[in-house]
């Protein structure tokens, strides 16, 4: 079946789908749903994870996604459709097929990833006991088969972005987001609120 009669399809079965900003922990998802919240969507967020020295725009996050894995009733991310919502890449095997989904996945280099993750634990007084080049491998692992998964299941449509490209040029990036997402965001909007001083682990 042609991949666009496939989707028409499943949104007549499954109906609008959510959107799913996702990647690595610490590759600017935060970023991409200011942006998207910025120019138009509804954005899924309990608001229980402040804002910090980390993340000072705030994390944009819902707890019931971190409980993806252990919780067998997934039946309310059908309330998110039609909104978007961060989920990263590790827990997208855990997303049921009755859904549809059209998934931004942000792309940074790893060793920018593990920078980040390392001054985040540092300012937290926590240490991570796994050494880097191990750490960069579990990374690398972990990407690749989000990929393989996005690019295969029936349920997802995938944009992915690389963070050093949206934050470098905001315009192109909001441009294309809203092309994916149907031409109805406010890309001006979305470009506005990056902020390349929070680009602060370049490699």
């Amino acid at each position: 079946m042609y991949p666009s009669l496939r989707r028409f399809f499943r949104r007549v079965r499954f109906g609008t789908p959510i959107v799913v900003v996702s990647g690595l922990p610490r590759s600017g998802t935060s970023m991409l749903m200011k942006m998207l919240e910025a120019g138009g969507v509804a954005v899924v967020s309990d608001g229980q994870r402040v804002a910090d020295e980390d993340n000072p725009r705030g994390y944009y996050e819902d707890e019931r996604v971190k409980r993806l894995a252990r919780t067998p009733d997934k039946s309310w991310l059908a309330t998110a459709r039609g909104r978007a919502m961060k989920i990263i890449s590790f827990l997208l095997k855990e997303l049921p097929a009755t859904n549809n989904y059209r998934v931004l996945l942000l792309r940074r280099e790893l060793k920018e990833v593990l920078a980040s993750q390392a001054k985040m634990l540092e300012r937290r007084g926590e240490r991570n006991d796994v050494d880097d080049q191990r750490m960069l491998s579990l990374l690398e692992k972990d990407l690749q088969q989000a990929l393989e998964l996005l690019r295969s299941g029936p349920q997802f449509e995938l944009l992915e972005l690389h963070y050093r490209d949206v934050v470098e040029r905001p315009e192109e990036a909001a441009g294309r987001i809203n092309a994916f997402l149907g031409g109805r965001l406010d890309p001006r909007a979305m470009a506005s609120v990056v902020d390349q001083s929070l680009y602060r682990n370049r490699g």
